[in-house]
């Protein structure tokens, strides 16, 4: 997969399952160790959530969907033409998304900066370059630690909780593209694409 971009690309060898027509994917960019370290830390405290686990934390900059290999590598071909430098993250604070009332999802919050938000509107023109519907959702930077269900426990005390959550900064030094695969135990993650190459 993505051999056509190559070698400015660097893949993960056990990554694109060939035998698959469709590629399920995100574009996002992963913290450091010591920061999923502190997400972790806070990772508890409600009823029956589903916490993600460490290989599953990221931020979001864009949710790609299932595509076909050569658009996915169109894809790519568009992504490497950014103009990427690396830039600082900080993680401050918690919060949640709902839908009918209900939540069903917690996350931390990733502050806004301009780079971000620069990164997030170029991986957009490039999603909508190779003719992906544009998205029409604001974009909420955060990394989401747990989903939810009807049977999860109340969220209010662990938002409380860790409403001055502050997980640190770090530098973003690249993003990704990774492939979900959904499975009856929630999703794996596998980074399919680097940008710039490690």
């Amino acid at each position: 997969m993505f051999a056509k971009v190559k070698p400015r690309i660097a893949l993960c060898e056990q990554a694109w399952h060939l035998a698959l027509a469709m590629h399920r994917l995100f574009v996002a960019t992963r913290p450091p160790e010591r920061v999923i370290d502190a997400l972790i830390d806070v990772m508890e405290g409600i009823d029956n959530a589903r916490w993600q686990s460490d290989e599953q934390l990221h931020l979001t900059l864009r949710f790609v969907g299932e595509v076909e290999r050569a658009q996915a590598e169109d894809l790519a071909q568009a992504l490497s033409r950014i103009s990427f430098q690396p830039f600082d993250i900080s993680i401050h604070g918690v919060g949640h998304f709902e839908k009918k009332r209900r939540v069903h999802a917690i996350w931390a919050r990733v502050e806004p900066t301009p780079a971000l938000s620069r990164l997030q509107k170029s991986v957009e023109l490039a999603c909508r370059s190779v003719g992906l519907e544009g998205e029409t959702r604001k974009f909420v930077p955060h990394i989401t630690l747990a989903r939810l269900s009807g049977s999860s426990g109340d969220v209010g005390p662990w938002l409380a909780q860790h409403a001055n959550l502050n997980a640190g900064t770090f530098t973003a030094e690249r993003f990704v593209v990774c492939e979900s695969e959904l499975t009856p135990n929630g999703s794996i993650y596998s980074d399919v694409a680097y940008f710039p190459e490690p």
